[in-house]
């Protein structure tokens, strides 16, 4: 009889693997983020320095005011106040 596993892998453990360097992954992470916010600031930029669509232009000017009529009839008013 044999004393042997039927199957010899099975008591094994499978090699492990080397320790990577634990700042390598949020470094990644923080350079990853740095270019993504780096591209939305150069892509709004773009936008807001592109020409407007339909070519739309506007004008400011100041009026001047206009002078008035003399009044025709002046009124007075009086308020006054009793105190209970």
């Amino acid at each position: 009889m044999s004393t042997r596993p039927a199957r010899p892998e099975a008591g094994r453990r499978p090699p492990r693997r080397p320790r990577r360097n634990p700042l390598l992954r949020p470094a990644v992470t923080g350079l990853v983020g740095l270019l993504l916010l780096l591209l939305g600031i150069a892509i709004g930029q773009a936008l807001e320095d592109g020409p407007s669509p339909g070519g739309r232009v506007t004008n400011v000017r100041t009026l001047q005011p206009q002078p008035l009529p003399a009044a025709g009839r002046t009124v007075t008013v009086t308020i006054t106040a009793t105190t209970p």
